[in-house]
C-alpha cells in the first residue's frame, strides 16, 4: 500500500476514480486564537497491490505540536477491505475526502494530521497556524530576486 497523495485543502472530491483538489494549504494566518478554521478537507489517495488484500483500519489524528490530539470526537476512524484485483490491472487506487467543520486551532504553532494504517504511521501531513491578519499576509508572495 502506497499513499499517493495526501493533502489540506478547501475542498476535494472523488469524480469517477479522479481526486479533484480545490485550494490546497499549509498555513492558516489569523489575528486571534483560540481559532477555529471553518472548513477544510483532507484529501487522500492510495494505491493497493496484490499484497493488500484483505480487512484495514485507518485513523486520522489532528495533534499539536505536543502530540495532544485536538478533534473533539476524537480520532476518525475507518476500515476499507481489499478484494481481489482484476487480472488486466497491476494494482487498484481509492480516494479518500475527509471533510471537517470548525478544526479547533487554540494557538499559533504547528499541527499535523497524522494518518496510521494498521496502527502505523503512515503520514504525518503538516499544518502551521500563524499570529497576523487573515489571509496571505501581503497579497501573492514573489519569488526571491537574485543580488
Amino acid at each position: 500500500m502506497e499513499l499517493l497523495t495526501s493533502v489540506i485543502c478547501d475542498s476535494a472530491s472523488d469524480y469517477n476514480g479522479k481526486l479533484c483538489i480545490l485550494g490546497a494549504f499549509d498555513t492558516i494566518w489569523s489575528s486571534k486564537y483560540p481559532n477555529q478554521h471553518p472548513h477544510c478537507t483532507l484529501a487522500l489517495r492510495f494505491l493497493f497491490n496484490q499484497t493488500d488484500l484483505g480487512k484495514h483500519q485507518f485513523k486520522v489524528i489532528f495533534v499539536d505540536a505536543d502530540g495532544k490530539e485536538l478533534l473533539p470526537k476524537g480520532p476518525l476512524k475507518f476500515g476499507i477491505q481489499i478484494g481481489a484485483i482484476p487480472d488486466e490491472q497491476y494494482f487498484i487506487s481509492r480516494n479518500l475526502t475527509l471533510n471537517m467543520q470548525g478544526l479547533p486551532i487554540p494557538a499559533p504553532g504547528q499541527y499535523s494530521f497524522d494518518v496510521y494504517w494498521n496502527e502505523e504511521v503512515l503520514a504525518s501531513i503538516p499544518l502551521q497556524a500563524v499570529q497576523g491578519p487573515a489571509g496571505r499576509p501581503g497579497g501573492p508572495q514573489k519569488p526571491p530576486t537574485e543580488a
